[in-house]
């Protein structure tokens, strides 16, 4: 049976190879047999440059390379954590690069994927701190610099991100309602996939009088999340 899969908030790091282990895993045994994946973002706890030789992170390259070389379509939409993975990256794993919103058709049912940072706008510090991290001009003087000095940059903003995180409230962390209302009048869709706030579940609402749906994927810091979708439905599974 056809069936594609979607992931997201992997935060892939060196520190925690159990979890590699558990995505290589994820490739060998279950994404092998699906029609495409869709990696929504945080594929890395951090990415400083394509031109980084990460080793420790180089076999989930060569994994993601091996899965699109069995005609599995691969696609990845970036994340916060990983905004700086280019053209390289997405030649050695096989990937398609996707822009931070798009609709795919999903067994005929037009459907909004995203990382979803840009729904949380409750969040004004982080919605301000990454309008500058992603304006290009910024991108390119950060890949000018040498990749030890960018990675003690990454090092750093993630310091500080783990203060934020634990000095707001989850309701400012969660997307905003509004947000999601527009996003998906905007693309004229009934149904968004998105991850980043590390929150599965499937919600249920209703935009100008439609029924629509909303599904949150979920992290990969204990265990794997999964949105498996396939011509009769979607379900959201865990694994260890």
């Amino acid at each position: 049976m056809a069936e594609t899969l979607f992931i997201s908030d992997l935060h892939l790091d060196g520190a925690r190879p159990h979890i590699i282990e558990l995505f290589l895993e994820f490739l060998r045994d279950h994404a092998c047999h699906a029609d495409a994946l869709y990696i929504l973002g945080d594929l890395y706890e951090y990415w400083i440059g394509d031109d980084d030789p990460a080793e420790a992170l180089q076999p989930t390259v060569e994994a993601l390379a091996q899965l699109s070389s069995r005609g599995i379509a691969t696609y990845f939409i970036h994340g916060n954590r990983d905004f700086l993975i280019g053209r390289e990256f997405a030649r050695r794993s096989g990937c398609r690069l996707l822009p931070e919103s798009a609709v795919i058709d999903l067994y005929g049912e037009p459907t909004l994927i995203m990382h979803g940072d840009t729904l949380c706008t409750d969040d004004t510090a982080y919605q301000a701190f990454r309008a500058k991290i992603r304006n290009p001009i910024v991108r390119r003087i950060l890949l000018s610099l040498s990749v030890n000095l960018r990675r003690k940059i990454a090092e750093r903003l993630r310091g500080k991100s783990k203060e934020a995180t634990g000095a707001k409230t989850t309701e400012i962390m969660d997307v905003n309602p509004q947000a999601v209302e527009e996003m998906m009048r905007k693309h004229r869709v009934w149904r968004l996939i998105h991850g980043h706030t590390h929150r599965p579940a499937v919600h249920q609402l209703e935009i100008d009088g439609s029924p629509a749906t909303r599904i949150v994927l979920g992290d990969w810091y204990e265990q794997g999340s999964v949105l498996r979708c396939t011509p009769d439905g979607y379900r959201l599974i865990s694994f260890t």
